[in-house]
């Protein structure tokens, strides 16, 4: 069926043509009062107006449109794409064109809005690594420098301030080694030995590793009445046991004294776990949730409250679930609380 916003350009130099040949053939029956000349001029009319129009389609408009198509695609003229800019790109009509210009006009728009997010995120990361070097090399600095102008030779201040070096190095060491491990795991190369575990055992374990710096703060943890039933996943042991010692450390430094943490395990869709950490803490602002994985990323009274970590640990979790085919996810309220959950597949059969 023919539509006008369809056509073609020999549909279009055709009509063209034949709307100066029907007046033109017209005004040449009316001058003679014969039909011969009126149909001769007609043709000659019609003939010559499509060729002349079809000419300047193909040769400048079309022209055009193919430049344009090479610079979208960016493409080399090879003989097959010859062969298409020849036969099939005219075929399209301007709308079509139009249509694809759009559509890769907006493309590159959202290419360049990731651009621009990712140099954000550039700018960020470079300006948070910075910050978390400076703060363990300048107190090492500090008390070098003392050592050097005499508190050395004090007996009862050179240990101190060399244990508060060390400290500070030992910072150092464990920021380096979160480095190169979330690098490594951004590379695609952390190797996977899954197995066979119950994950209740394994949270116990998690627990009873945090128990005494739980104990100082007078927070209290356990498993959620009801997810006490051992369910059985097949995973890393160890990768997921560092994610949850993560989880439930970060849990004892931001939640509140006398508060409690809970773990919490449930069968999802038949071939999956959900494993939740909660506490009674000082939660997240809303503003911040969405980026809690990000590498480096802590708010301001994170900051202040955990100054010795390397604000890797999330990210370091999110990449090793992500590794198992999983998904992690948060939910925070301010002074109410926060649960970080994750999945993980059942037992293999």
């Amino acid at each position: 069926m023919f539509s006008i916003k369809n056509i073609t350009p020999r549909q279009l130099a055709f009509f063209t043509a034949l709307g100066l040949a029907v007046p033109v053939g017209l005004l040449v029956f009316l001058a003679e009062k014969r039909w011969q000349p009126a149909i001769i001029y007609f043709f000659v009319i019609l003939i010559a107006g499509y060729g002349l129009i079809n000419f300047v389609l193909e040769k400048f408009i079309y022209r055009k449109i193919k430049l344009i198509y090479k610079f979208i695609y960016q493409t080399k003229a090879t003989k097959k794409e010859e062969t298409y800019y020849k036969y099939i790109l005219p075929k399209k009509s301007i709308d079509e064109v139009r249509e694809d210009v759009e559509a890769w006009a907006e493309e590159n728009k959202q290419e360049i809005e990731l651009l621009r997010q990712n140099e954000q995120f550039r700018k960020e990361f470079l300006q948070n690594l910075s910050h978390e070097f400076k703060t363990p090399i300048f107190a090492i600095q500090g008390y070098v420098d003392l050592l050097l102008q005499g508190a050395l030779e004090n007996p009862q201040v050179n240990r101190r301030f060399l244990e508060k070096t060390a400290t500070n190095v030992e910072r150092l060491t464990n920021l380096l080694s979160d480095l190169d491990e979330i690098s490594k795991l951004e590379r695609g190369e952390l190797s996977l030995f899954k197995q066979h575990f119950i994950i209740q055992e394994l949270v116990k374990d998690v627990f009873e590793s945090v128990s005494i710096i739980a104990e100082q703060r007078q927070i209290k943890y356990g498993i959620k009445k009801g997810c006490e039933s051992p369910l059985t996943v097949f995973a890393d042991r160890e990768k997921i046991r560092q994610v949850l010692q993560n989880l439930v450390e970060n849990s004892i430094k931001y939640g509140k004294v006398n508060g409690s943490i809970t773990a919490s395990m449930y069968i999802t869709d038949g071939s999956h776990v959900l494993i939740e950490i909660s506490d009674d803490g000082i939660g997240i602002p809303e503003k911040h949730v969405p980026r809690i994985f990000e590498r480096f990323y802590r708010t301001e009274e994170g900051r202040s409250i955990d100054v010795t970590g390397s604000g890797l640990g999330l990210a370091i979790c999110k990449h090793i679930i992500e590794a198992h085919g999983q998904s992690i996810h948060v939910r925070s309220r301010e002074d109410i609380g926060t649960t970080i959950g994750f999945t993980l597949d059942r037992r293999k059969e």
